[in-house]
């Protein structure tokens, strides 16, 4: 239960005990965004994000990191318009400390001078990265044009030239005011009981903090719009980027639940109007997305869709004329009470994790003063009927005030004239007389389960069935929820050149056609669910993954093993996704740092698959149909080679039962995995370079790795932990002390052969050369220089710490005991991990560090202008 007070001072506290896990998340939600600058600050908010783990009076730069790394936590920052939002998410036995180190953060900044300096230059490279994103173009586009005069229109992290005009007096200015208890809401969940939370909030918080607060600034208000407004403009991208966009009211108005509904209802999820019939009915685009944005001040509700070009006005009088549909006709009873049920279940979603909870609360209390808002919500979302969707579409989708934007490819002959007949003809159309939409009625809620006749909660069941299928069952009643995940041996392992892109292919069209259902059925049924399935591929295997609600779970079951054991890949299903895919592979530009990895892939490995992109290339995709996927499904997914794991809320006789029902027998069809040849290792130096137009260049500098059963690959992490994240080596060196990146990171990709071990950084292509040195002295000093105990203790715990964090959800616990189990590794390797990282020496990572990192043996890809 959600509970409130305020302190003395005048800050709120929101918090709620949650001792599932032993974990605790703290959030602290200063009431100041981006929206609350003056002209002269803009960005000023965000670069807050930025300073405030910087450095305290009692902690220097970069200490803040490092001692939360070091006890298992992780911390981080957001900043939105309205709001600047600072988290800490830690082991419940260092609760108090985590919330000491949040609150140093937030009270006590230092705001060094130098480091300002340097920071400033690190929120550039970040304004760079946005320049190179197409959707964050699009996205600024959007909002400059809905918003003229209110202060929405400015981008939340500035630009390079506003940035740079920061001094630390006009950073104190903006802190002094701000961030003062009465602007502030600490939300707190997890491990913790309230007696310790209220003690450790005063002794952090309580007190006269010296910054009265002065009130809030006034904000600009945006007129009433009186006409439409069209922006559109050729860019350097592969697809169309294009919004529709609508006035609305914000956050706190009585209509927002409707709304919500509404744009549901419109444009997300596979079962909504707009998906189904521009994307999936008549292939017009490439994506679509509906929604509806509420913030502090008046909002907008927006279809975002990307598409080929030539498709433009075919998509746009589709799109409109879906919207126009819902001002004219009620939705049916059972469509909205289907969209009630996945807005409701949301909530559910959320308490699988401590962070989710306490962004809600604080939400809550921030944007609306009020916890209670939560339940006045889901009430309103209760009540709501047709007419009440069909009211809001018909005040707020007005298109005579519609706000239409895009980023075209150059030559594109789509203007403002095209749009502007569309908008005015297209609503004015007799409606076509539409077959009724084949909207199931949501499945009948179950009568309560009897208590499961064994109590194995916490605990893996394992059984193998007949068929040779293997069964791990885990029982978690925290949450009434039920994560599926279903995997073969496969993915791009078994891929070759002339099949490449088979496995994201073959994960697409999974759930798009069974004997019983076609693809729309299949998914207004997990509507039905209240929850999500779908295909997964990666480099190792194949499969599926679901999660949904408990109560659903024995029909969502069957629905599921039907999908995976009976899927009939539809010549029309095949050849749509096959084109989305194939649109796919033509806008890999779009971002640049997913080519730098395809580059290195192909650098590093010559002969083996894990060369191949996991997109696959046009060529080979083009030869792709519904008979090499059903050959594959037949040879390498038959239940006598599956590894299915259940989470959650279950009985596991229930689950048991059903499984042997669904994948009991063998099929006969299945086929050894075929051989593929082992690499071999580099014997010089590789490199290759792409040449993109873009504002940063993007580098992957790697050596040959470990499989997945080597038993150096815990030290592996560790290594990689010492150079990652915000207390590790590259990040302090060359990002934190030299500021050449926002962005930089190791990592280690096993497989069940071996993969490799890799650094990626973006940084300005003027900064390339130094950044490559600068990457390279330090790979050299961790091979050739034993690390600190400190150094060891921090990686240790924060990997220990974050596994314990990732695994609060089902589905992170069915992925891992699913995989594991596929791979050979075993139960062993979920229930072990912590004592096996933990049992890592110094001595052992240097170790690996000196077997991997060999320069000579090395791969460089890089990518950019």
């Amino acid at each position: 239960m959600a509970q409130r007070y305020t302190l003395s001072n005048g800050l709120t506290v929101v918090f709620q005990e949650q001792h599932a896990a032993r974990v605790a998340a703290f959030q602290v939600w200063v009431k100041v965004g981006s929206a609350d600058e003056r002209p002269d600050q803009a960005g000023l908010a965000h670069l807050h994000e930025h300073m405030l783990f910087k450095g305290t009076a009692r902690r220097a730069p970069g200490e803040i990191a490092r001692d939360v790394e070091a006890h298992g936590g992780e911390i981080n920052a957001w900043t939105s318009f309205d709001q600047t939002v600072y988290h800490i998410v830690i082991a419940s036995q260092f609760a108090r400390m985590g919330l000491d180190i949040l609150s140093d953060a937030v009270r006590a900044s230092s705001f060094d001078a130098d480091e300002l300096a340097r920071e400033i230059e690190v929120v550039c490279e970040e304004i760079k990265r946005g320049q190179d994103t197409p959707a964050r173009r699009a996205s600024r586009d959007l909002f400059a044009t809905v918003y003229q005069e209110h202060p929405y229109r400015h981008p939340v992290i500035g630009t390079a030239e506003s940035v740079r005009s920061f001094t630390r007096d006009k950073v104190l200015e903006f802190y002094r005011r701000h961030y003062t208890p009465r602007n502030l809401v600490l939300s707190a969940t997890g491990d913790f009981t309230e007696a310790e939370l209220r003690a450790w909030v005063e002794e952090f918080f309580g007190g006269d903090w010296g910054r009265p607060f002065e009130g809030v600034l006034p904000r600009v208000r945006e007129p009433e719009m009186t006409r439409r407004r069209i922006h559109l403009r050729p860019d350097e991208v592969k697809e169309a980027y294009l919004n529709l966009a609508f006035p609305i009211p914000q956050a706190d108005h009585p209509d927002v639940p409707a709304l919500d509904a509404l744009a549901m209802i419109a444009g997300q999820g596979d079962a909504s109007r707009l998906v189904l019939e521009v994307k999936r009915k008549r292939g017009l685009v490439n994506d679509l997305h509906a929604y509806a944005y509420t913030p502090r001040d008046p909002g907008l509700f927006a279809t975002s869709l990307t598409l080929p070009a030539q498709h433009l006005a075919a998509a746009l009088e589709e799109t409109v004329r879906g919207l126009t549909a819902l001002r004219t006709t009620p939705v049916p009873e059972h469509e909205l009470a289907t969209v009630k049920s996945l807005i409701e279940s949301e909530s559910i979603y959320q308490r699988e994790t401590v962070q989710g909870v306490a962004r809600k609360l604080g939400h809550y209390q921030s944007a609306q003063g009020d916890l209670d808002a939560e339940a006045r919500y889901y009430a309103a979302i209760a009540r709501l009927t047709p007419e009440h969707i069909q009211d809001v579409a018909q005040r707020y989708l007005r298109f005579e005030h519609a706000i239409v934007t895009g980023l075209l490819p150059p030559g594109t002959a789509f203007g403002a004239e095209h749009v502007t007949d569309i908008l005015d003809r297209v609503p004015q159309e007799a409606p076509a007389e539409a077959p009724p939409r084949r909207v199931p009625p949501p499945p009948p809620t179950p009568a309560p389960r009897a208590p499961p006749p064994r109590d194995t909660a916490g605990r893996v069941v394992e059984e193998r069935l007949p068929s040779g299928a293997r069964i791990l069952v885990r029982q978690e009643h925290a949450v009434p929820l039920v994560a599926l995940r279903a995997v073969f041996p496969g993915g791009l392992r078994y891929e070759t050149a002339e099949t490449n892109g088979l496995t994201t292919l073959l994960a697409r069209t999974l759930t798009r056609g069974t004997p019983s259902h076609d693809a729309e059925e299949i998914s207004h049924l997990i509507d039905g669910f209240a929850g999500s399935l779908s295909g997964q591929g990666g480099r190792n295997s194949v499969g599926m993954r679901g999660e949904v609600l408990a109560r659903h779970f024995a029909p969502a079951f069957r629905l599921f093993a039907e999908c995976l054991n009976q899927p009939l890949f539809p010549e029309a299903e095949v050849a749509r996704e096959r084109a989305l895919l194939l649109q796919d592979i033509l806008t890999r530009e779009d971002k640049p740092s997913g080519v730098a990895f395809d580059l290195f892939g192909r650098t590093l490995f010559h002969t083996h698959p894990y060369r191949l992109p996991g997109l696959g290339e046009q060529a080979s995709v083009e030869r792709l149909g519904p008979d090499t996927l059903r050959a594959y499904h037949a040879a390498h997914m038959d239940p006598s080679q599956l590894t299915l794991s259940v989470v959650g809320d279950v009985a596991v006789d229930e689950v048991l039962a059903l499984a042997h029902e669904a994948f009991g027998a063998s099929r006969g069809q299945a086929r050894p995995p075929p051989h593929v040849p082992p690499e071999s290792p580099p014997t010089a130096p590789r490199q290759d370079k792409r040449q993109l137009a873009r504002a940063q260049a993007h580098l992957v500098l790697g050596f040959p790795g470990v499989r997945l059963d080597d038993p150096r690959r815990h030290a592996l992490e560790v290594l990689s932990t010492l150079l990652s994240g915000q207390g590790g080596r590259l990040f302090v060196e060359l990002r934190d002390k030299r500021s050449m990146a926002y962005s930089i990171s190791s990592f280690s990709v096993e497989g069940v052969d071996p993969g490799y071990f890799a650094v990626y950084m973006g940084t300005s292509p003027e900064k390339l050369d130094a950044a490559l040195e600068g990457i390279r002295a330090e790979l050299t000093r961790v091979r050739d220089e034993p690390m600190t105990e400190a150094e060891l203790t921090r990686a240790r715990r924060h990997l220990i710490g974050t596994h314990e964090i990732g695994l609060q959800r089902n589905s992170a616990r069915a992925a891992l005991l699913a995989l594991d189990a596929c791979y050979g590794l075993g139960q062993e390797n979920f229930q072990h991990y912590a004592e096996r990282v933990a049992a890592v020496t110094a001595e052992d990572v240097r170790a690996v560090a000196r077997q991997l990192i060999d320069f000579e043996r090395s791969a460089l890809a890089v990518v950019g202008p």
